[in-house]
């Protein structure tokens, strides 16, 4: 996918992986900011949660 992210300073390409990890059994989502969140019971709860986690991250930077 070319193309840029409302913060980037010029057009490159992106990937996109699989977000869901497991770690010792638990479920858990990285994030660009390298972090780790979870643990989460099933995947439902880890997608619903990676959606949350999206949504906070875009109002933290229209408000700021």
């Amino acid at each position: 996918m070319f193309g840029m992210r409302a913060h980037d300073q010029a057009p490159a390409t992106h990937f996109r992986s699989e977000r869901v990890c497991r770690v010792n059994g638990d479920l858990y989502f990285s994030t660009r900011e390298n972090t780790l969140e979870g643990p989460f019971h099933s995947q439902d709860d880890a997608e619903r949660e990676i959606q949350a986690y999206i949504e906070r991250m875009q109002a933290q930077r229209t408000n700021s």
